[in-house]
């Protein structure tokens, strides 16, 4: 049998001779310079989804298969992916022989936030960057909030000494310009948005794609700076994992992490399950002495799974399922009641999402109708509150859910040449409820957006021309909104792609983010409103890039250079109206000017095997404001800026990895953060002001070694070092009447850690 699969594979694809069993497809993957068996290589049928991986003899079987055309994709760590057409018969077994070529990156994953569709990355007709688990391995990251900063144009701050909230900001926009999804669906509210990086373990996701730009043609409100799409492991193997860490920060304050992975698939992939769980301690970590927090106390768990059934090949239903039960504070005196500190800042979520979907597919999978739903309740208990505040707990409860449908149709020809069409439905809601009766805030806030989206890309043999638009009727905005993409994608050879993308974003108004909570800390009740008229938060993108990859020798390398230009309109801005009869500001939310963000981004990558892997991202670009924008008021004198604070103007990243021995390998990563201006008001500083700060070099090291146990039974024990030369703010605020907002640079001081995993894969 082995012989007539070698045989086999000298063609692209046999049907050898008939055997007794049809319907079927087996094959077998193998090194294509040795013809050595590769195992564990993932197998995909592209068509229904289905997936199996290799056996220790790099075999792999597909049975009962409806007769008809489908395309089997190969990809194994280390090797170019493959794909082949294949045939199936009722009368006999189709035999694949797959001889897979060495590449020490992957150029050509499958993505799905370019246009909801699973397409190869080198097919995509906008950029879209993938991280993998591979990098959070290279990193250490525990959670979302450590990994995005290894990516070109985005960078986390940690906004707070106190709570420790972080934000993201892709092309210099501030977090709310930016949407967050869980596998393409946008349950991520205003609320759970503000801590959500840090309540998301890596151990749940199988990879992150990011889109820099307008995105919301795809998937609507917020997706002004860019979409970053977080997708969950999938079942697809007999697989597990579990690994523990312990962490040192600065010498004062430890960290521990455990987390598990389990995956079961069936035999004849009809169904499976992955799950997942984390726990993560944090005890407070004081930089300067002062017995305030800079880094609070965190303690989180976390479980979930997502699985999936298939009534018939043509159909499939997915259901997950994600809990997060998290404790947070900040301050000091954490031995007391939160009333009894002089600064605390105390959080509880108990967060629970779900969703289910159901995919089906007909005329040889070349139609696809897919149904889904999803949702998320946060309950929040919290505590803002300085000087013994005995008034300042909260509670906020908060459920979003999104219902919708979509249909793909591959059509043989349109008007000039094939495509694919993709329509849809969708309708969000939200609603909030947030009371701190001590601060007369009693806020119901319900958004309800009802939406539809259409697109067609043709596909010709050198170009691809995408059109698309969104219509969202948005009950806080009196008129529809509308929101057109169009890309190009010019491909004359198969590693060179060259793109142009114009693309929307809009960002809704509503009553509750962030700034809520910061207020509140200084004792003083707010109530925001939004004023008459408030339209939309408009942008207008505009990026062409060149993306090439190149053998030189045995070296691999891959240039992706993008150019970038939004356009902001009707930007927010929140001010001063005067007090309500309880005595509590009111502040209301109005449209400002206008802002520009331009600049490029530079991906390179370099490899040689498994001996060297090189990986640079680098952001150059201007943030800057359309007209001199007021920060603050100093003695009845308006401050103003230009520069939009909080972005630097030069920042990025690199990786460096290598295994120079067959069960050692090590880590290097840096993050480089450039000079930028943050406002620094008064408290524990005399007067408010514009602070410039200086550019920081977060430096990490990490080595592993990895024991074989018993069959594919491994042990690997690490251990590193993050923030090498402890790079961090050095012009802190002390004190309980310090401006907790002042705070930027690196998010954790020099920390040592050691841990181990075990795993079978």
């Amino acid at each position: 049998m082995v012989l007539m699969l070698v045989v086999a594979g000298i063609s692209t694809v046999f049907a050898v001779n008939p055997i007794k069993e049809g319907n079927m497809i087996s094959g077998h993957v193998v090194m294509k310079e040795t013809e050595e068996n590769i195992p564990y290589a993932t197998v995909l049928l592209k068509e229904t989804g289905q997936g199996t991986v290799s056996n220790e003899e790099g075999q792999f079987v597909f049975r009962n298969l409806p007769e008809g055309t489908y395309t089997l994709r190969v990809s194994a760590v280390g090797y170019r992916t493959q794909e082949k057409k294949v045939v199936v018969n009722a009368d006999f077994t189709t035999l694949l022989h797959f001889q897979m070529e060495e590449e020490s990156f992957v150029t050509d994953e499958v993505v799905v936030s370019a246009n909801r569709n699973e397409v190869s990355r080198k097919e995509a007709p906008v950029v879209v960057n993938v991280m993998s688990t591979r990098l959070f391995e290279m990193v250490n990251s525990t959670d979302l909030a450590k990994t995005l900063n290894f990516q070109s144009g985005l960078r986390v701050e940690n906004n707070c000494q106190n709570c420790g909230f972080p934000q993201v900001r892709i092309n210099g926009l501030e977090g709310p310009y930016s949407q967050i999804l869980i596998n393409s669906r946008p349950i991520i509210s205003a609320l759970s948005g503000v801590y959500g990086l840090e309540q998301i373990p890596v151990n749940m996701i199988e990879r992150i794609e990011v889109v820099r730009g307008g995105g919301s043609a795809l998937f609507g409100a917020n997706a002004v700076g860019g979409t970053i799409n977080i997708i969950t492991k999938d079942p697809v193997s007999n697989s597990f994992q579990v690994s523990s860490m312990f962490s040192n920060l600065g010498g004062h304050s430890w960290e521990q992490y455990m987390g598990g992975n389990v995956s079961l698939v069936a035999k004849d992939n009809t169904y499976g399950i992955a799950l997942y769980e984390s726990y993560r301690n944090r005890n407070p970590y004081d930089r300067d002495g002062d017995g305030f927090s800079e880094l609070g106390k965190l303690n989180m768990n976390t479980f979930g799974f997502r699985a999936y059934y298939r009534p018939t090949h043509f159909s499939r239903i997915n259901l997950e399922y994600h809990t997060t039960n998290e404790f947070r504070r900040g301050g000091n005196k954490f031995s007391l009641q939160p009333h009894e500190a002089d600064i605390t800042e105390q959080t509880r979520h108990v967060i629970n999402s779900g969703g289910v979907g159901y995919d089906y597919y007909w005329k040889e999978y070349k139609h696809k109708l897919s149904l889904y739903g999803s949702m998320q309740h946060t309950d929040r208990s919290s505590y803002y509150g300085a000087q013994q505040d005995g008034n300042a707990y909260g509670k906020t409860n908060d459920l979003t859910w999104v219902v919708g449908g979509m249909y793909v149709g591959n059509m043989a020809r349109c008007i000039f040449a094939p495509s694919v069409f993709t329509g849809g439905v969708e309708y969000q809601n939200n609603s909030m409820h947030d009371v701190m009766t001590g601060y007369h805030r009693d806020m119901q806030q319900d958004v309800r957006i009802a939406s539809v989206f259409v697109q067609n890309e043709w596909k010709m043999k050198h170009l691809s021309v995408l059109a698309g638009a969104r219509l969202d009727n948005h009950n806080l905005i009196d008129h529809v909104i509308f929101s057109p993409r169009v890309n190009l994608l010019y491909k004359p050879m198969e590693d060179l792609q060259a793109r142009l993308t114009y693309s929307t974003g809009f960002r809704a108004p509503q009553a509750y983010d962030e700034d809520l909570h910061v207020t509140a800390v200084g004792g003083e009740g707010v109530q925001i409103k939004l004023a008459d008229g408030l339209r939309e938060e408009r942008s207008n993108s505009f990026s062409g890039s060149v993306d090439w990859a190149v053998r030189l020798g045995h070296w691999q390398a891959n240039v992706l250079l993008e150019g970038f230009y939004t356009d902001l309109k009707h930007v927010f801005v929140l001010e001063d109206i005067g007090r309500d009869p309880n005595g509590d500001v009111v502040k209301e939310r109005r449209n400002g000017n206008g802002a520009r963000v331009y600049g490029a981004n530079l991906d390179a990558k370099m490899v040689h095997g498994r001996e060297a892997q090189f990986q640079l991202g680098f952001t150059a670009q201007r943030s800057r404001y359309t007209h001199d924008e007021i920060w603050t008021q100093v003695d009845d004198v308006g401050l103003t800026t230009r520069r939009m604070p909080r972005t630097p103007d030069y920042y990025g990243y690199f990786t460096f990895s290598s295994a120079p021995l067959k069960h050692f390998d090590f880590s290097l990563s840096g993050i480089y953060t450039g000079k930028m201006i943050v406002p620094h008001y008064a408290g524990y500083s005399e007067k408010d002001r514009m602070e410039h700060t200086p550019s920081f070099f977060d430096l990490g090291l990490k080595l592993n070694y990895t024991f074989i146990l018993h069959d594919h039974i491994k042990l690997q024990l690490n251990g590193g070092i993050q923030n090498l030369f402890d790079s961090f703010q050095k012009d802190l605020d002390k004190g309980e009447y310090r401006d907790a907002g002042y705070f930027y640079g690196p998010t954790q001081p020099r920390t040592f850690f050691i841990g181990f995993k075990i795993m079978r894969e």
